[in-house]
């Protein structure tokens, strides 16, 4: 099985998500750092990384903002754990707390196609 070469790590795809959840602009580097439970340095070296790859732009400094790029990218990532975490609670029954922490493995791990999948499977058994 081949993996896609497009995506980030998961690391990184944790950076992106947690930056559009905390509103995707002027976002300080404390706060990313307490939203994800590492150290200011971690987050400096992931946000230069993710500078030099076009995902935000960020003063000397100064606060953290996405780009388009990534800001689509991160609302992509958000959207694959919204909807596995669903799926999770919604579907198995799983606790909101297990769901939201396997939803977080699995949202990097997924295709956009099985993605597209789960949403509808989701979609038709909610219906019924």
């Amino acid at each position: 099985m081949t993996k896609q070469t497009d995506r980030f790590s998961e690391s990184l795809e944790d950076y992106l998500e947690a930056i559009v959840m905390l509103g995707g602009s002027n976002v300080r580097s404390v706060d990313l750092a307490n939203q994800l439970g590492v150290t200011k340095a971690s987050v400096n070296h992931a946000v230069n990384t993710l500078i030099a790859s076009g995902m935000v732009i960020k003063a000397p400094y100064g606060d953290i903002s996405l780009t388009d790029l990534g800001k689509t990218t991160s609302e992509n990532v958000l959207r694959k754990h919204m909807v596995i975490k669903h799926f999770l609670i919604d579907i198995l029954g799983v606790s909101e707390i297990v769901a939201n922490d396997e939803a977080c493995g699995i949202e990097h791990n997924i295709s956009d196609d099985t993605l597209e999948r789960f949403e509808a499977l989701v979609n038709r058994l909610k219906s019924n």
